[in-house]
Order: C-alpha cells, then structure tokens, then sequence
C-alpha cells in the first residue's frame, strides 16, 4: 500500500480478514490504521466524557491529549432526561432496594416488579397489549427479527435501515430484501418480487444518519395492499413525535395500524435498553425465540425504575418536547442561513453533508473541537462515500446561547472554508 493511496481505502476494505492467523488482522490494515492521517481520523473514537452528557460536557480531547469543555452536539440525549433530578432520584432509591444488577436472564431470575410494572406502562403508552424489554437497542432489533423470521421468509427493510436490523435478519436465516430509501415504489417492486414468500417490511421513524421521517402513509399502503406487515423502528423518534410522544406513527395519524413498535431507552428516555410493543400473543412468543432476551441478563431494576419515572416526566406535558423542537427550528434556520446541505432533515437530527473529502471532514472537526465544539465526523461506510458528514444532535437543554455559538464556530471551521458564505 502506498502512502499516497492511504486516504483511498476506509474501513470498508478490510472487513475481510485474509490473515492466515484468525487472530492477526490484515496486513494491509496495519499499514492503513498505522498512517498518522489514518491515526488522527481514528482518535476521533471513544474519546472519554468526564461528566454528564449534557449540553456542555467535558472530555478527554484523545487528538490533543488536553481535557476540554464543549458544546455538545452528539448526545442522543434529546430530552435531558438523562439527568433529569426526578430521573436520577428514582434509580437512587431503586439502587438501596435492588443492588445495582439483575443477576439473571428475564426468563429464569432476571425479572423484577420493576420491569413487569414499565411493560405495562410501555404498552399502555403506544396504545398495544404486549410489550418486551431488552438489555440493549441493538439486541432489541436483532431478537426480535430473530424471533418474528425463519428460513424461507423475506425482510423487506429500507435502504438506510440500521446495522441491528441486517444482523437481525442474519440470524434469522430468512432472506434480506432492500428498496430504495423512502420510495413506496420500490418498496411495492420489491414485495412483488418476492409475493410468494412470508414478508415483513421494516422501516425507521427517523433515520439515524439523515434525520428524514419516514414516508409512513405512503409505505403503509403499500403494505395493506400486499398484506405484509409493517416494523417501524421508533428509535430515534419515541417521546419526540406526535400528539403524546409517541412516535412518527402517531404522528402521521396511524397510531395503531403499525404491526410491530420497535423503540430504545438509550436516546429519549436517556437510559440503556430497547423494547418491542406488539399484540400480546406475538409477545409471547417472541419471549421464547429471541435470543438476546433469553440469553442476556436482564436490564438493572435501577436502569428501569429510572425509564419508568423518564416515561412519566416526558409524557405528562409536552414542555420538554416543545423545549426541543424550540431548539431545533433555531439550530435549523441558523444553519440554512449559512447555506450548509443538511439533507433532508426534518427532525432533531441534522446533517452538515461535506462531501467526498476525508481531509476536509477531518479538519473541519478537529478545528470545530479546538474551538469548543463537539462534533463528530462520519465517514464512509457509515455513510455514503460521496456524503461524509457531521451529524448534529439537538438537545432540549441547549440554550440559545447554545446555539449561536455552536452555529458562530460552524460558520467559521465549515461554512467559511467551503465557500458558502
């Protein structure tokens, strides 16, 4: 590999190991993750936060080696309840009654009063008769796809769907089926192709890179039409969209009309976890082929008695989401004022779409984080090649101080440099 050829490869490359030790990595990659380019780009990663991740956090600078104070703007703590006092105090007094882990699998010893009472509560709020808790996000997809597919079957998802949901289908055995993003008529192609196999078509609420909703009503029909059923993942969407919180469903006016409601505890309600809302008897047997609620210990009764209390504070008015969206319209109008591509963003996620450039993404972030601003680059395969970017979390407890900041840097780091203003 030659030096000037490095910035050509990204990760993506070297996914295949053709070591002949299963524990050397290849050679190639060496040289690739040894390259001080490469190496600066990389220290982006895991760089440790020494508080909370609030709208003004600080962390371990891992590029410069120097801790550091910073505008946050990558936290999926979209509505503060991470820190919430209410939050926090509920898993306090659940930490002195039930220690600090469940010790044991939901379905033999890992099951408290704790999560029977915020499954009820769960269900109750999207309106379903069956809900199931799971230690992660990320193992809430891949259960439940496990459970719900076989053999034989075709998951039909969204292009841009996420890394949990392909994994899911992996595991299932079942054959993986894409349409284009947000496109019912791909979407009716595709399930057309394949009309003679079981189907489940599965979409995001809000796409966790693009910050677009998904075209719900249009899919939807598409869905009745075929007879299929329809998996939303609400991930980045619960607690935010709709009258009460709800999700994009509700939102769109189809609270009820979606087969499986897919959402995670770690981004809205601040915590860790994921969980599935169904009818009761597709519950109950998911419980018994999904691998990661069977096999994983169960979440920490303090973890859950503290989602149950971030449930109640979000849904008994709608302040923090009005706080969010408040934030949100502020952020967007300053950032379309400096002529930036965000995409098609209409939520509280948004891109600043870079361009093909590494070089530019890279400098452009660690001239942003030098200035106090924490944001992270995303680089292809995470995005595509040609669309490298910054993702922009809004939070309900930015200020507009906040803002004007973070966007008075991003002027000057990323829209001056570009040319845009």
């Amino acid at each position: 590999m030659k030096p000037e050829d490095i910035l050509k490869f990204s990760l993506a490359d070297f996914s295949y190991n053709d070591s002949s030790h299963v524990l050397k990595p290849p050679e190639d990659f060496n040289l690739w993750a040894d390259d001080p380019r490469i190496g600066l780009a990389m220290s982006f990663f895991e760089q440790p936060l020494n508080g909370a991740p609030t709208a003004r956090t600080r962390l371990y600078h891992r590029p410069t080696g120097q801790r550091r104070q910073m505008i946050n703007l990558t936290s999926y703590n979209y509505l503060g309840l991470s820190t919430h006092p209410e939050v926090v105090e509920a898993a306090k007094e659940a930490l002195e009654t039930y220690g600090v882990g469940a010790s044991g699998a939901a379905m033999l010893s890992g099951t408290f009063d704790q999560h029977e009472a915020f499954a009820r509560e769960l269900a109750q709020f999207k309106g379903r008769d069956g809900c199931m808790l799971f230690p992660s996000g990320y193992t809430g997809n891949l259960g439940a796809i496990q459970a719900l597919m076989q053999r034989g079957d075709v998951l039909v998802i969204d292009e841009k769907c996420h890394r949990s949901v392909v994994d899911g289908v992996q595991l299932s055995g079942a054959r993986l089926a894409t349409f284009r993003h947000n496109d019912a008529q791909s979407l009716d192609e595709m399930l057309s192709r394949h009309q003679d196999a079981r189907r489940m078509v599965v979409v995001e609420g809000v796409y966790s890179m693009d910050g677009d909703l998904a075209d719900l009503p249009a899919i939807l029909e598409v869905c009745e039409a075929h007879d299929v059923a329809l998996y939303v993942d609400e991930a980045h969407s619960t607690l935010l969209f709709g009258e009460n919180g709800k999700g994009v469903a509700e939102h769109f006016g189809l609270d009820g009309k979606v087969g499986v409601d897919f959402g995670t505890l770690s981004k809205s309600f601040g915590g860790i976890g994921g969980f599935i809302c169904a009818d009761e008897g597709i519950i109950r047997y998911m419980k018994c082929y999904a691998s990661p609620f069977q096999f994983s210990c169960a979440l920490p009764p303090p973890i859950v008695a503290a989602m149950r209390k971030s449930l109640e504070v979000a849904t008994r008015d709608s302040s923090l989401r009005d706080a969010l969206w408040k934030n949100v319209e502020h952020f967007r109008s300053n950032l379309q004022a400096l002529n930036l591509d965000l995409g098609q963003s209409d939520s509280q996620v948004i891109p600043i779409i870079i361009g093909s450039s590494v070089e530019k993404l890279i400098q452009f972030a660690m001239e942003a984080q030098q200035r106090g601003l924490y944001l992270q680059p995303v680089d292809f395969p995470a995005v595509e090649a040609d669309a490298r970017r910054f993702r922009i979390s809004v939070s309900a407890q930015l200020t507009e101080d906040d803002i004007d900041e973070a966007c008075n840097i991003i002027e000057d780091v990323i829209a001056k440099p570009m040319g845009l203003v």
